[in-house]
């Protein structure tokens, strides 16, 4: 081992323990039981297949109460968490740019008719692998991606979507708390390119670009393929007898060839997985606003949100699948080829998201537990995600554990997985701060024989608005059930 890779592993050993002793003072009520919650979803064998094993593992030293005690009575500062990750070292695209994903992650509980605040979550692959409303707690998570294939991502942040929320302005004012607590933790500075924001189908991605104009970000989100936009008015001379110039131009139909014109740009590369890959990209094309949904309480004129659309195409998919376009809108304009590019490689990364919610549910449990408190969901949800930060803060220090089927991996290609395998020999060196237990006696708990005679309140389920249009249902008045959610 060279004396370089030497410094590296002492950097990140001392990272490593600066993060976990910045944790601990980020538990506020019960911090010693959450801590070692958090040791034991780290240190345990194979993935978490319920909550109340955590407490046998050895790093678990006390009782099964405080587990569940810490979940539903315990506090976490979150928004020292926040600027603490924040401030960790994050990973950046070639060329020093952050790009951060922003998706929905369900947390499903079809079945918990007892939880409050459970909105109905859009699914699909369940059951019988087709779309479906499944009732449960959706979370909007932001998180930081790195260039090439990898299903390592930095998560920054998880906001849990209440009934009637709207997902553009919820994401959007998730997305600027992170932005401001990067700029204040030194992660980007005038100098460094914008950062660039990724997102999904299911986002207004203009009027987020709109909500977020102040801010050094560029908005890249994909578009569905029967998208109508606009292009700018062109310049003329106004008509001797006056009249109203035009604001919008002639219209791009996404699935009208005889509509696109001329592209701004056009690339073609070489892979080894999709053949060759087309890119083409028209420029200064806007969505035509009306006065209703979002928009309907927009003091003054209604703004053209111009921006570039881009089009991706593959000659194959692995899969043998049809291979269908995948329309993008970029919020800037006069993209050049090497923008084009960027753009399209950023949006494949965006997919790393999704190993990283796999990870969460599949590994660490994180939808495992039946708890009934929002909060407490809330408090599980941040010790998952402090949980993954130390796995990656760990990578360069673990060692491949491999099973005798498996394949030999790189040191710089390990899964979290096997990361998370290794980690016990790292909790071994790393000083824990959390206090020894105290002996004492279990409670008396309930009498035998008797029985709950006090049942639980039955909770309505909710729906999160995706475009901002008015939430108002009737309410209704059942035994056992609260009013419907108004407003």
């Amino acid at each position: 081992m060279s004396v370089l890779q030497q410094i590296d592993k002492r950097e990140a050993f001392a990272t490593l323990s600066r993060f976990r002793a910045g944790f601990y003072d980020c538990l506020d009520g019960r911090g010693d039981a959450l801590f070692e919650l958090t040791d034991a979803l780290l240190c345990a064998d194979g993935p978490v297949k319920t909550q109340v094993e955590l407490a046998l593992a050895p790093e678990h030293r006390r009782g099964h109460g405080s587990l569940y005690g810490g979940l539903n009575h315990g506090r976490i500062d979150v928004a020292r968490l926040r600027r603490a990750l924040a401030g960790l070292p994050l990973p950046k695209a070639a060329d020093g740019r952050l790009v951060l994903a922003v998706d929905v992650s369900p947390w499903l509980g079809p079945d918990t008719a007892t939880c409050p605040d459970r909105s109905f979550c859009h699914t699909y692959g369940r059951g019988d692998a087709k779309h479906q409303m499944i009732p449960g707690r959706p979370y909007s998570v932001v998180a930081a991606l790195e260039t090439g294939r990898t299903s390592w991502t930095a998560v920054l942040d998880a906001i849990r979507l209440n009934p009637g929320a709207d997902v553009a302005a919820v994401t959007a004012a998730q997305v600027r708390d992170v932005v401001e607590r990067l700029v204040a933790a030194g992660q980007w500075t005038v100098a460094d390119p914008d950062i660039l924001v990724v997102r999904d189908a299911g986002y207004d991605a203009p009027r987020i670009a709109y909500l977020l104009g102040n801010l050094p970000v560029e908005v890249l989100g994909r578009m569905r393929s029967d998208r109508v936009l606009r292009r700018p008015t062109p310049p003329r001379a106004y008509h001797p007898k006056g009249g109203r110039p035009p604001k919008h131009g002639s219209e791009f139909i996404f699935g009208d060839t005889a509509t696109w014109g001329v592209e701004q740009a056009v690339t073609v590369t070489d892979t080894p997985r999709y053949g060759k890959a087309t890119t083409r990209a028209w420029d200064r094309l806007h969505p035509r606003l009306t006065k209703r949904a979002a928009w309907l309480d927009h003091d003054g004129p209604l703004p053209i949100i111009e921006g570039t659309v881009i089009r991706l195409n593959v000659e194959h998919l692995p899969s043998g699948g049809d291979d269908k376009p995948v329309w993008l809108w970029w919020s800037r304009v006069d993209a050049s080829p090497a923008d084009v590019d960027r753009c399209g490689q950023a949006f494949l990364r965006r997919f790393d998201l999704g190993h990283t919610f796999r990870l969460f549910k599949q590994t660490l449990g994180w939808t495992k537990p039946r708890l009934r408190s929002p909060r407490a969901a809330d408090r599980w949800t941040w010790l998952i995600i402090a949980a993954h930060t130390q796995l990656r803060l760990a990578r360069p220090l673990a060692v491949g554990l491999r099973r005798p089927w498996e394949k030999k991996t790189e040191q710089h290609k390990l899964t979290v997985a096997r990361v998370r395998r290794g980690f016990r020999n790292l909790h071994a060196k790393s000083p824990s701060p959390a206090s020894a237990p105290k002996p004492s006696k279990p409670g008396p708990g309930r009498p035998a024989g008797s029985k709950n005679r006090r049942s639980a309140t039955r909770h309505d389920v909710g729906r999160v608005l995706a475009t901002g249009e008015a939430h108002a249902r009737p309410s209704h008045h059942r035994k056992g059930t609260t009013p419907r959610r108004t407003g």
